[in-house]
């Protein structure tokens, strides 16, 4: 359960660095483009969302804890299938229609 705590925690103070639109470094992937191609992107919107998602992510988080605590293991499944939910959604929603892209 501390481990659980401990990440949530980081997950919430990332997730602050984002949604202060900073932090585009940390993004995998948007780190390696050349400055060239990082121009291109709108790295505050893209860094608010990845914020929203961060906080999203510790949220599901609460349910492995809930789980810990009242011993009840269908709380965990249900954190964990959240979880990879909206890891799901952030891989998809950001790899297309080039919501990110300067217009």
């Amino acid at each position: 359960m501390l481990g659980t705590l401990l990440m949530m925690g980081l997950f919430i103070v990332v997730g602050m660095f984002f949604f202060a639109g900073k932090g585009s470094f940390l993004i995998a992937g948007f780190n390696t483009l050349p400055k060239e191609e990082k121009e291109k992107y709108d790295t505050v919107a893209l860094c608010k969302f990845m914020g929203k998602m961060m906080f999203a992510l510790a949220f599901s988080q609460i349910f492995w804890i809930l789980s810990d605590l009242l011993e009840i293991r269908w709380l965990f499944i249900i954190g964990l299938v959240l979880f990879l939910g909206i890891v799901g959604f952030i891989l998809f929603y950001v790899n297309t229609g080039n919501r990110f892209k300067n217009r």
